[in-house]
């Protein structure tokens, strides 16, 4: 699995959000920025290193290299998002992207990245899933989504933080607090390779939980669906921001 190419797709499913956040929040006046859990650099390699100092920090030492490959410019930290390393007030923000649904206490780790932002700053989920709500159709891929929910799950991951982000966000101090969905839009069929990412992942997630003779099953099923134009999949992603008192 390339998790770099995952990561990039990833990051273009938001780019319209951010465009949008980001010139609400001001952020091209951020002069120092921090993702946490920034994997190999996906997210990170779309800032302007001229024009802010770029943090990132990931738990993967494996990501964190990549993302030194990908970023020679940014300061990597690997470390446990529960317990940043870093002095307080000393970002302007920090982001997350697919990251909370991760963590093994959310409200502490968004209470951490309070404490190291300064006052004005801003936190930013910028994508967190909701697989309680996940649409598969033709009606015979509905069980494709049930069961990449339990690999997750048995991963580690809370399928539904989606749903609980806007109240982790209210739950802190912070002040002007948005949060909403990303929008789903299709303009064409996916390309090939969009299509082999997306079950190169369900391969990996649903490895030895599914035999090869069903996941056969389910690939040609959604082949015939995409063939047809009936195939919808939509997993409802949310997002959320707030800023520092």
């Amino acid at each position: 699995m390339n998790w770099h190419t995952r990561f990039t797709q990833q990051v273009s499913w938001t780019a319209e959000l951010r465009r949008y956040l980001f010139t609400r929040t001001g952020q091209d006046k951020a002069r120092r920025v921090l993702e946490v859990g920034c994997g190999t650099g996906a997210l990170l390699s779309t800032l302007d290193a001229r024009q802010v100092t770029i943090f990132g920090l990931d738990i993967n030492r494996a990501f964190l290299q990549q993302a030194a490959g990908n970023l020679p410019m940014a300061r990597l930290t690997q470390g446990d998002a529960h317990y940043l390393p870093f002095a307080g007030g000393q970002f302007d923000s920090v982001y997350f992207h697919f990251t909370l649904l991760w963590v093994t206490d959310p409200q502490r780790v968004l209470n951490e990245a309070l404490r190291i932002v300064g006052s004005g700053g801003w936190i930013m989920a910028l994508a967190e899933p909701d697989y309680g709500g996940r649409i598969d159709y033709p009606d015979t891929l509905a069980g494709l989504g049930q069961l990449q929910a339990e690999a997750l799950r048995s991963q580690g991951a809370d399928t539904k933080m989606g749903r609980q982000l806007g109240g982790l966000f209210h739950q802190t101090s912070l002040v002007n607090v948005e949060t909403g969905v990303v929008s789903g839009r299709w303009v064409g069929a996916a390309s090939q390779e969009e299509i082999d990412l997306e079950w190169q992942v369900l391969d990996a997630d649903l490895m030895g939980r599914v035999s090869d003779q069903e996941l056969s099953r389910l690939r040609q099923i959604d082949h015939q669906a995409r063939e047809s134009g009936e195939r919808t999949l939509f997993v409802p992603t949310f997002y959320a921001i707030g800023q520092v008192k």
